[in-house]
């Protein structure tokens, strides 16, 4: 995948919504769920779908219930529309 430009990251995030910003080179989400096994079981829905996209963000859960889900694509050095597309698929689940 091609890496986009800062404009394309930046109307991206934007239209991601306020739980995503940007990071160097990633972007990156902090999530809190009502508990750890909350947290446990969207990792597990989150990987699934990363899964299916053949697309793997680095997941941490921290604080028992908090999760902090970053996105990159390794491959191109930097951010690619399929970060965006998992972002967005992470979004509603």
């Amino acid at each position: 995948m091609e890496r986009l430009s800062d404009s394309d990251i930046d109307a991206r995030l934007l239209a991601l919504g306020s739980a995503w910003r940007r990071e160097s080179d990633s972007i990156v989400a902090e999530l809190e769920c009502a508990d750890f096994a909350a947290a446990v079981a969207l990792v597990n829905r989150i990987a699934a779908e990363a899964e299916r996209a053949d697309h793997h963000p680095d997941i941490l859960i921290h604080g028992y219930k908090r999760l902090r889900i970053t996105l990159s694509t390794h491959a191109a050095g930097g951010l690619t529309q399929g970060d965006f597309a998992l972002a967005s698929v992470i979004n509603t689940l």
